[in-house]
């Protein structure tokens, strides 16, 4: 292989970085152990290190003791799960990133008004279940072009879809077209649920993929983000692999190879992507040269009590 080639924008974004600075302040400032219910972003270094430090990932509230420090993961939690916590007393830290938030408020207010919801989403995936968890009934999850045929809605002229924040921007307008085709009058929010962050790296992935003749994404098997890119890049023709780290790439990918496109998911921290670039090089490649791309600049506030200024997302750039 002669080159990599490196999407731009990658890995981290600002939801994923306020996130783990949330646990990485209240270890410093509470002290270990410090609760977090489920991976606090789907990345598998990430969680590792944050484990090192004292953090202790846990999915049952039971598992934490009365009064102990606790924060919810960047995917958000349901009403139910909020409940729990108060009531066993804890000390509370919401990571939940804001663009999923403004879905859970989005849910709510529109809720009062007599709506009930579509969620595009994937089954089992922790933003799923937090925002369908907003409410008690009608919200009904569709996965697929196929589910939108089946949904048991009770009133069409009072129904509002909302999409889980990591999909594939593409596979989710096919499904919304869907839902328009069955549902004429159906509402959307004024701006995707699709956050910037994963359409950035898409959009990056789609200018990448047809100038390279194999694509990296790093990233963890539980990442959705990361799943979607390896998707996109397959879909455009070119073989496309995920690895979590520099350990599981093989040389055989890259036999007759001569530029690999390398990108990250947005939970996958700069660290994982510069040791695949370091494994690369020792593999054949000679050159690295980065796409224009997004310059991202978004800023999320950190929950107060752990600090009042905005924090930037990191640069990546290696």
């Amino acid at each position: 292989m002669d080159e990599i080639v490196l999407a731009e924008p990658r890995g981290f974004c600002a939801g994923v970085d306020r996130a783990i600075e949330i646990v990485e302040r209240a270890l410093v400032k509470f002290g270990a152990p410090i609760y977090v219910r489920h991976e606090i972003v789907h990345n598998t270094y990430v969680v590792n290190d944050l484990k090192a430090k004292g953090a202790v990932f846990i999915e049952e509230l039971a598992e934490v003791p009365r009064g102990a420090t606790l924060v919810f993961s960047a995917h958000g939690v349901s009403q139910a799960v909020r409940r729990e916590a108060a009531a066993r007393g804890f000390s509370i830290f919401d990571a939940t990133c804001p663009l999923v938030s403004k879905v859970h408020v989005e849910v709510a207010k529109l809720h009062k008004e007599g709506y009930e919801f579509l969620m595009i989403g994937h089954k089992g995936h922790p933003e799923v279940e937090g925002t369908m968890g907003q409410l008690f009934d009608g919200i009904y999850l569709v996965e697929s072009v196929a589910d939108v045929a089946h949904v048991p809605v009770q009133n069409p002229e009072r129904l509002a879809v909302v999409t889980q924040t990591t999909l594939s921007v593409d596979d989710t307008a096919d499904i919304l077209a869907a839902v328009k085709r069955r549902f004429p009058n159906v509402r959307q929010p004024k701006h995707q649920d699709i956050c910037y962050a994963t359409q950035n790296r898409q959009d990056a992935v789609k200018m990448l993929s047809p100038g390279v003749d194999v694509v990296i994404v790093v990233g963890s098997p539980t990442s959705s983000n990361s799943n979607r890119l390896r998707e996109l890049a397959e879909r455009l023709g070119r073989p496309a692999y995920m690895v979590d780290d520099a350990n599981a790439l093989q040389a055989a990918w890259f036999v007759n190879a001569t530029r690999v496109g390398l990108t990250a998911g947005a939970s996958a921290p700069d660290i994982l992507v510069q040791q695949v670039i370091a494994r690369l090089r020792e593999l054949g490649a000679v050159s690295l040269r980065k796409l224009d791309g997004v310059v991202e600049t978004v800023h999320f506030p950190l929950p107060k009590g752990l600090g009042d200024k905005s924090m930037a997302a990191r640069n990546d750039s290696p």
